[in-house]
């Protein structure tokens, strides 16, 4: 059972800047499940993985996630 971590990302501004995160956080869990809330700049990601994995994908991807 994995407990979901969440990001508050908040130079994410669209739906294509949502695209690109989710694409990052699959390429590192292909099984995660990601929720994207554009407008709350949240984005929380459910795997077992851990969340600094993720933050990194997410950072290489051009993005800055906060741990909310």
């Amino acid at each position: 059972m994995s407990t979901p971590v969440t990001f508050t990302v908040n130079d994410m501004t669209c739906n294509h800047c949502a695209g690109v995160i989710t694409k990052a956080v699959k390429d590192v869990d292909a099984n995660a499940r990601v929720d994207i809330t554009v407008a709350d700049k949240r984005v929380v990601i459910d795997s077992s993985l851990p969340a600094q994995s993720f933050a990194e994908a997410i950072e290489e991807a051009g993005y800055t996630p906060v741990a909310a």
